[in-house]
């Protein structure tokens, strides 16, 4: 699999260096260097899904220190969190509609015939590459645990 995402990740940080940029090269230098952790701990190239992965881990690890920020009344830290999720999100592929999950998940059932909830780490295995990114992972695992519950 291609690099596209890596590639394009490491061109704005150059596209961020030459226009002086510091907030925005701070936060790509923060992605690159959690690719480059999980490279190095994995001790593999990581490819576009995988990348994703990490983008998807970092967006959540933000949106809750978001969260405990403005309890907490820290504004400025805050609203460096959220311009974080904002430039790790332009990486991310666009969301998917319910209507399309729904589908997604219909298809992976009849692929892998799962028919109970013992199936259901197997079904999840074929879901995930598909959705990773696409889609709020903790909510495909409730909807895929009540359609296998209604089969």
């Amino acid at each position: 699999m291609s690099n596209d995402l890596k590639t394009r990740i490491q061109d704005d940080v150059e596209a961020a260096m030459r226009a002086r940029d510091r907030a925005r090269l701070g936060a790509l230098r923060l992605v690159t260097a959690a690719i480059k952790q999980k490279e190095v701990d994995g001790r593999i190239p990581l490819d576009d899904a995988a990348v994703l992965g990490v983008l998807e881990k970092m967006i959540k690890q933000r949106r809750d220190s978001l969260d405990q920020f403005v309890q907490a009344g820290r504004q400025e830290l805050a609203d460096q969190e959220a311009f974080e999720i904002e430039v790790i999100h332009r990486y991310m592929p666009s969301p998917l509609s319910e209507t399309e999950v729904d589908a997604m998940i219909e298809a992976a059932v009849k692929e892998t015939g799962a028919a109970t909830m013992k199936d259901m780490g197997r079904l999840m295995g074929v879901l995930k590459p598909k959705l990773m990114g696409r889609a709020d992972m903790g909510q495909v695992s409730e909807r895929v645990k009540a359609r296998l519950a209604s089969a």
